[in-house]
């Protein structure tokens, strides 16, 4: 990875385009920084220790803590893609859309970027009201003055500042999406990725910088080899694939023969990436976030927590990461089968003349197909589970040998997390080699012309 950006820095677009995305993401960083006029501080803390306000504030690199205007981050985009992608899926119309190149494309943008808005000012106005139904000083007085505390601390001069709170919130999610939008077409790599990307790794380098600062150093080390461990395994797994081979028969037009060769159809092991994990974890989180936004204060609420969610009880631990297991399971052959057609693969490899080996084509070609692509779906569903538990049992290790700094360090990197920094940081890899790979054959072409020309 390093030689590729090394040679990235030397062809001229590629540097320019490395230049805009860094600024892109100094952007965000900034954004991420500047605190919301006469919100409290102190409040968003308090809030970010719950589950939802958690993924929350991983994703965004501390912003939601810490009360700024980049608070909700790329969070409803994310959210808004995977509601269009599954619409898409269950809506013909939708489909027809998809499927009309980049007319269609820019139309299913469009619609997410409304789908987004809309889910932005819905997530705006439950963190509002989560504040006001649970704490009373969620409202920086000192900033307002004491001219005005004392009106917005009326029932009306509340909502006047839920709704102030609401647009600055939405608006800066919005910037969000936009940054990362231009990300993709100015830099490299996607845009939305890279900024989910940083947020992750700021929040994991706070919190591995204040271990260090405070003096653990066998801690932050311990966790920093454990982290090495996964990543790795990661890699492994998200490099392996089954190749089926498929043999394409010889064809003659005209004078030319065509055809003969072999060639393999590739199915990655964990083909689905990231996305059954946020599809489990969001469907977890989100009667949490109901619950604790509209009853804080309810019996329900208080059985809730401590027999459905990962901070409850033992009982609620164990009911909590089966049903999650379950979900990971179900979402990862949803998923499987939105990505991978059998029937139409096998169509396609009988209009050209292939062949895979040892099965008719046709029917049994598409029953072959789905047999293998259910066998590896469930190893990869495996491995997410492995990385949904396992790394959150490895790092409590210190934490039940007293090193409790150890153990706070996983809040900040989360199974999803990891799995997010390593695809996010594999495609940037590719990103960046198809762009050195694609000015060196311009530059052959462009010499090729000349020297034909002369």
């Amino acid at each position: 990875m390093f030689e590729t950006i090394r040679n990235a820095f030397k062809i001229k677009d590629v540097r320019r385009k490395i230049f805009m995305t860094i600024l892109f993401i100094v952007l965000f960083r900034l954004g991420c920084y500047i605190t919301v006029p006469g919100l409290s501080q102190i409040s968003f803390e308090e809030n970010s220790n719950m589950n939802i306000f958690g993924l929350l504030n991983s994703i965004t690199g501390s912003a939601l803590s810490q009360g700024t205007l980049f608070s909700l981050g790329i969070s409803p985009y994310i959210n808004a893609s995977i509601i269009v992608q599954l619409l898409t899926v269950a809506i013909p119309a939708l489909e027809r859309m998809s499927k009309e190149g980049d007319e269609g494309r820019e139309k299913i943008n469009k619609i997410t970027r409304w789908v987004t808005l809309v889910l932005a000012i819905v997530s705006a106005v439950g963190i509002f009201l989560t504040l006001k139904n649970q704490y009373t000083d969620y409202v920086n007085t000192a900033w307002l003055g004491a001219q005005y505390a004392s009106f917005f601390a009326t029932k009306g001069g509340q909502w006047i500042m839920g709704i102030y709170i609401v647009a600055v919130l939405t608006g800066g999610s919005m910037l969000c999406m936009w940054i990362g939008e231009r990300i993709t077409e100015y830099g490299v790599s996607n845009g939305i990725s890279l900024l989910i990307f940083v947020g992750i790794v700021a929040t994991a380098a706070q919190q591995l910088f204040a271990t260090f600062a405070a003096g653990n150093w066998a801690e932050a080390l311990i966790f920093l080899v454990g982290l090495i461990l996964v990543f790795t395994f990661i890699i492994w797994v998200d490099g392996a694939e089954r190749k089926i081979k498929v043999q394409y028969a010889k064809q003659v037009k005209g004078n030319k023969m065509y055809g003969g060769q072999s060639t393999f159809i590739p199915i990655k092991v964990n083909a689905s990436g990231v996305m059954p994990l946020i599809f489990a974890y969001a469907l977890m989180s989100f009667p949490t976030m109901i619950i604790q936004t509209f009853w804080p204060s309810s019996n329900f609420n208080t059985w809730w927590t401590n027999y459905m969610t990962a901070s409850g009880t033992w009982v609620g631990v164990v009911v909590y990461n089966v049903i999650l297991a379950i979900l990971i399971f179900v979402f990862a052959y949803f998923y499987s089968q939105i990505q991978f057609n059998p029937v139409e693969i096998a169509r396609n490899v009988q209009n050209n003349g292939g062949l895979v080996m040892g099965i008719r084509p046709g029917r049994e070609t598409a029953e072959y197909l789905a047999k293998v692509v259910s066998r590896i779906t469930l190893w990869g569903a495996v491995f997410l589970a492995i990385i949904a538990f396992v790394p959150s049992i490895l790092f409590a290790i210190p934490g039940w040998a007293g090193m409790n700094t150890a153990s706070q360090l996983v809040s900040s990197m989360s199974a999803t997390g990891m799995l997010i920094v390593v695809s996010v940081a594999l495609e940037f890899n590719k990103a960046l080699e198809n762009q050195i790979l694609m000015r060196h054959y311009r530059g052959l072409v462009g010499s090729g012309s000349k020297g034909f020309l002369r």
